[in-house]
C-alpha cells in the first residue's frame, strides 16, 4: 500500500521514469515525437486485443502512452491495474488519466496513491465528463473539486508526480467563450500542469489558433507543450459518434470527403472511408509537423494498424507490419 508521509505527500520511490516532457526532449531527434493513447478493456478479450496494441507500439518507441479512464471510474480499477503492469512490464512511459467527476477529494489522493504504488508518475488531469451523457449538466461530488486546476493542485502537492491537462482548440463546449477556454488552460498550467493534449480535432487552423490564444494570454504558460490529438478515421458512423460526445461537429470539407468515400449505399464503404480516414490524418500530421507541433497523440481505439499506418506515410521507421486489425 502507498506510504503518505507527515507532510501529506505520497511516497513515489520507484523505477526511474521520465516525465512526459523529457520523454519529449529524449526522443526528438529526426523526427517529432509521437504518442498513443489506449481504453482500458471491458473483458478478456479487448484485453488481449489492448496487449498486442502495446507490444506492437512498444517497438516503435513512442514518447510515452495514456491510458483514458471511465466515465465516473466505471473501469477504475481495471485502469490502475493495466496502467500499472504498462509501467512495470513494459518499456513505455505510462500516463494515467485521473477526472475529477464522481470523486471526493479524499477518492482522488488514495487513487493517486494507488498509481504511486505502481509506479506511474506522469497523470493527465482531467475534470472529466458525466457518465452517461456526456454533454449533460455537470456536477461535482460534493466533496470533491469543481475544476480541473484544483485536482492539478492536488496532485502536485501529494508528491514528485508530473501532470499534463487538457486543452480544447475550439474551446471547451461548455466554456462562454474562447477568451475564458484561454484562461482555464492558462490557470491550470499555472497550478502546474507541464503540458497539455487536445481534444481530438480536424481542422489544424483551430490549433494553430489555440496554440496563439494561450502564447498571447501568457507567454510563460504559452511555452509549454500542446501536444496535438490526432484521430484516425476508420468509420464514418463510429468518428461522427465521437465528434458528437465532445460537443463539436467535423469540418464541412472533411465531411465531404467521407461521404464521397462511403457512397450512396445502404451500408458505407468502410475500405474507401478507411483510406480516406488514413489520408486525412497524415494530411494534418503533416501540417503539424511543419508548423512546429512538439509531439503527435493518437487515439488507437486499442488497434495499431491505422495509426501505424500515419506513421509510415510520414516516414517514420515501423519495423514490421502490424499484427492486429
Amino acid at each position: 500500500m502507498y506510504a503518505i508521509s507527515a507532510h501529506g505527500r505520497v511516497n513515489t520511490k520507484a523505477r526511474a521514469v521520465p516525465s512526459v516532457v523529457r520523454s519529449l526532449d529524449i526522443h526528438s531527434g529526426a523526427r517529432v515525437p509521437f504518442s498513443v493513447e489506449f481504453n482500458p478493456p471491458r473483458d478478456a478479450d479487448g484485453e488481449a486485443r489492448l496487449w498486442r496494441a502495446v507490444r506492437e507500439f512498444e517497438r516503435m518507441h513512442p514518447a510515452f502512452v495514456s491510458m483514458t479512464y471511465g466515465a465516473g471510474g466505471s473501469t477504475k480499477d481495471r485502469t490502475v491495474r493495466i496502467t500499472g503492469q504498462l509501467a512495470q512490464q513494459t518499456t513505455l512511459v505510462p500516463v494515467a488519466h485521473l477526472t475529477a467527476v464522481g470523486h471526493s477529494v479524499a477518492e482522488l489522493r488514495a487513487l493517486v496513491g494507488s498509481y504511486a504504488d505502481r509506479g506511474i508518475r506522469n497523470l493527465l488531469v482531467l475534470r472529466g465528463d458525466p457518465p452517461g451523457d456526456p454533454l449533460g449538466e455537470w456536477h461535482s461530488h460534493p466533496e470533491g473539486v469543481e475544476h480541473a486546476e484544483e485536482l492539478v493542485r492536488i496532485v502536485r502537492d501529494l508528491g514528485d508526480f508530473h501532470v499534463g491537462v487538457a486543452s480544447f482548440p475550439q474551446g471547451h463546449h461548455r466554456s462562454p467563450d474562447l477568451a475564458t477556454d484561454t484562461e482555464h488552460l492558462a490557470a491550470k498550467l499555472r497550478a502546474g500542469a507541464e503540458y497539455s493534449i487536445t481534444q481530438m480535432f480536424f481542422d489544424v487552423e483551430h490549433y494553430l489558433r489555440l496554440r496563439d490564444r494561450v502564447l498571447r494570454h501568457d507567454p510563460v504558460e504559452g511555452a509549454k507543450p500542446i501536444i496535438p490529438e490526432l484521430m484516425p478515421i476508420t468509420s464514418l458512423r463510429t468518428v461522427r459518434r465521437a465528434v458528437e460526445l465532445s460537443g463539436r461537429e467535423l469540418p464541412a470539407a472533411v465531411l465531404r470527403r467521407l461521404h464521397r468515400a462511403a457512397g450512396d449505399g445502404p451500408q458505407e464503404n468502410r475500405a474507401a472511408v478507411r483510406s480516406a480516414g488514413i489520408e486525412i490524418a497524415t494530411e494534418m500530421a503533416q501540417r503539424l509537423i511543419a508548423e512546429g507541433a512538439p509531439c503527435l497523440h493518437f487515439i488507437t481505439l486499442n488497434f495499431a494498424k491505422a495509426t501505424t499506418e500515419v506513421l509510415t506515410n510520414l516516414g517514420y521507421r515501423v519495423t514490421a507490419a502490424p499484427l492486429s486489425a
